[in-house]
């Protein structure tokens, strides 16, 4: 059986980063057998290089960087990370599953893989990043808390903005979604249907269900997130919540 790595919270078997729930939804979708196997934050180095699950990109002194989601397929003793290359090799050795990519997927790069770099996107990164923590073992919580503060600069006392800063970057978040619509509604794939996602749809709708996990589902963040863009993204939920319900194909 598969195994997915994921990164623990408080909340027992809750999977809450919009990068690994792009890999989980995919192994749902597609209905195939997994399990998870949790590991917290200052340990996905050393278990990927324990199973052979190669890095992911390179930190800033050169040397090799090792993230989630990683998968670890024994039918094939393979290990691949990164959830587009895992969504790659899931339709490739498992054909007879429903497939997420498709022809001209290429088009949408700008969405997929160019959007967290969006300058009106940001923002964002510093409302995740104060969260974040709240949710994690402390363990994980030191080593985020550190490791964010090294990277962005910022002490994570002072991560979220305040007052009229906060206004304009939550403006700027909104703006950048406006983009991402607008590109979608342009290239005439706005939505698939749940009976029929894309790894697009995948993308889409973990990283708001993630954002779901990390502020709290009714915080005004998220709540007010989802009416943007005539309630799109609340779309996004409803349409690709069902393959984040604990189920016997992966336990959440």
């Amino acid at each position: 059986m598969i195994v997915l790595y994921d990164i623990p919270s408080k909340q027992p078997g809750i999977s809450w980063n919009p990068n690994i729930l792009k890999a989980r939804l995919t192994l749902n979708y597609k209905r195939i057998p997994y399990r998870t196997e949790w590991v917290e934050c200052p340990d996905i180095e050393s278990k990927c290089k324990e199973i052979g699950i190669p890095s992911t990109r390179t930190k800033p002194d050169g040397s090799p960087m090792y993230t989630l989601p990683a998968i670890w397929d024994p039918a094939t003793k393979t290990g691949v990370a990164e959830s587009y290359l895992i969504a790659k090799y899931l339709d490739k050795t498992y054909p007879d599953t429903p497939p997420v990519l498709f022809d001209g997927i290429e088009e949408y790069d700008d969405v997929i893989n160019g959007s967290p770099e969006m300058p009106e996107l940001k923002p964002l990164v510093r409302f995740i990043v104060a969260a974040v923590p709240f949710l994690l073992n402390p363990v994980s919580s030191e080593y985020y808390i550190r490791t964010k503060e090294a990277f962005l600069g910022i002490k994570w006392t002072d991560m979220m903005p305040k007052g009229q800063e906060k206004e304009e970057a939550w403006r700027s978040i909104k703006k950048g979604f406006d983009i991402i619509a607008d590109s979608l509604q342009k290239k005439g794939k706005l939505l698939g249907h749940a009976e029929q996602l894309s790894y697009l749809d995948v993308v889409l709708g973990a990283r708001v269900h993630g954002l779901g996990f990390i502020w709290g589902k009714d915080s005004e963040l998220w709540r007010d997130m989802l009416t943007w863009n005539n309630g799109l993204w609340g779309k996004y939920v409803e349409e690709t919540g069902r393959y984040y319900a604990g189920s016997s194909l992966g336990v959440i």
